[in-house]
Order: C-alpha cells, then structure tokens, then sequence
C-alpha cells in the first residue's frame, strides 16, 4: 500500500521531506517506486509537485528537501500502485478548484468495484487518470460542493463539512482499505482505515496522530527524513505509521478527525454504512 503524511501547524513552517525514508519507516521498504507527491498550502492556493518515478532518483524531492516553502498544511503521498498505470496522471496528491479555493485529497488502499458503487451525477468533477483513489475524491467533491455552492465568501461550518466527509468514508469502506487526507486549504480531513501491517496482514490502524501544544518544541524528525523548523507552535502530524519515538495516537478504525492550525478541532467516530 502508500504511505500518507500529512501536517497541520497554527504558523507556517518549513518541512524537508526524504520520501524514500518516510516510506522506509513505514516498515515496506521495497514496494513505494511508482512515483511520489506533496501539496503546500498557502491560503487558497497550493504548491503542488508529483513524479511518476521513484522518490530516491529524484533530483526534485534532494532539492526539496533543502527548499521546500514553509506552509501551514502540508500533504504528501508516496506510491504503490494497485489500480491504474505508471504515470503522472495517477500518481497523487490530486487537486481540483471548489469554491474558488485549490481542494487536495491523498488515499492509502484499494477500492476495487468503486465505480459500480458510485457513480459521477456530472462533469463538474472528472477524473483524469485511471485510479479508484482520483475517482473517489471527484465523488467527494460532488457531495461537498453542496455546501461549497451555498457558502458565501467563507467556507461552509467545519462541523457541515466533517459530517458529509465522514458519511461518505463510511459509505465506501465495505470497498476495501480507504485511509486518505483531504484539505481545503482552511481544515485538515483525515479518515484511518485499516492498512497492510508489517505481518502482512490488512488491519487498524490505518493512521497515526501526534499533535504537539504550542508550548513545547517542533518535533524533531530529521532521522525520519523530516525535518521541522526549531519553533515553539502547535503542530499536528499525521502518518501511516508514527515516525519517531514518541507516543502517536492509532486513529480509530473509521474515525474521521478535522484539524486546523494544529489542533484537533472535531473528531467523529465511524459512522454506520449508509447510501448518501
């Protein structure tokens, strides 16, 4: 499977990524070569770079390392792929425009029969590439642009958004392994799942939490390949598996967590399969 990260911090901060490493920790060190992504917010717009080649022979992601844009919502995706070819048009995070804002949606499974179970009512959001993970989150954006289409000048309630967010996980999880991150530029969505564990077995959790008050110290991740600027702030991580010593938080199987500016904003528990 992929491997997610994803960062929340209430300043902006400057994130070096090695994304060979970041999969190296995830405990499946030989299987993420199908090309690798990172989205950096800045207000409604986002800076966003993907190759469909491996991580470890890109001169971008060395370069990156040492220059990548402080931002205060970071999402980044290192693939394997199990639906749709090599290229640059399945390799993810993938963004599309709602609501005049960039929207950017990363997933860790495989959603086999996706398509039967749900169906596109437009062309408003239309995938590019082959894979179920694109497709889900253009089925996503049809449900929130509802509330997107109504909002004036702000964004909808995060607690309007969270709701439609976790209705829909929990509608497509009988498909299969469905861990993502999605931001909007102004919250941070996440859904743990289940995942290939190191045994090999498919179980929770999914993702990992660990969030840091605003009076200690950035996490250190620099062994993990990601390194934090030396600032005192409240930051939130999320992982498919913790990526330092400390004590992360397994996500809940299902849950659905909204954070902003480095904080656990709201969390809902998993919802009961439903047709929305």
């Amino acid at each position: 499977m992929c491997e997610l990260f994803a960062m929340s911090s209430r300043y902006p901060t400057t994130v070096g990524f090695s994304l060979e490493t970041l999969a190296r920790r995830g405990g499946l060190d030989g299987p993420h070569k199908d090309g690798w992504g990172v989205a950096y917010f800045e207000g409604h717009d986002v800076f966003l770079l993907r190759e469909s080649s491996p991580a470890a022979e890109s001169g971008l992601v060395r370069f990156m390392e040492k220059n990548g844009p402080p931002s205060d919502l970071v999402l980044s995706h290192i693939r394997q792929a199990t639906q749709g070819e090599l290229a640059l048009r399945n390799t993810q995070p993938f963004q599309r425009e709602l609501g005049g804002r960039a929207h950017v949606f990363a997933h860790n499974g495989n959603m086999p029969g996706i398509k039967d179970k749900c169906r596109l009512e437009s062309h408003r959001f239309t995938p590019v590439g082959d894979t179920d993970s694109e497709f889900a989150f253009c089925c996503l954006l049809e449900r929130l642009a509802k509330l997107w289409d109504r909002a004036t000048g702000q964004p909808p309630p995060v607690e309007s958004r969270l709701e439609t967010v976790a209705k829909f996980a929990a509608w497509l999880r009988p498909l299969g392994p469905f861990n993502f991150v999605y931001s909007d530029g102004d919250t941070l969505f996440v859904h743990a799942h289940c995942r290939t564990q190191n045994d090999g077995e498919v179980r929770p959790p999914g993702l990992h939490l660990l969030v840091h008050s605003c009076d200690e110290q950035a996490v250190d991740l620099t062994e993990s390949g990601v390194m934090l600027a030396p600032v005192a702030q409240q930051l939130a991580l999320v992982a498919s598996v913790p990526l330092t010593d400390e004590p992360w938080e397994p996500i809940g199987e299902g849950e659905v967590i909204a954070l902003r500016q480095g904080l656990v904003w709201a969390r809902t528990p998993a919802s009961p399969a439903t047709v929305i």
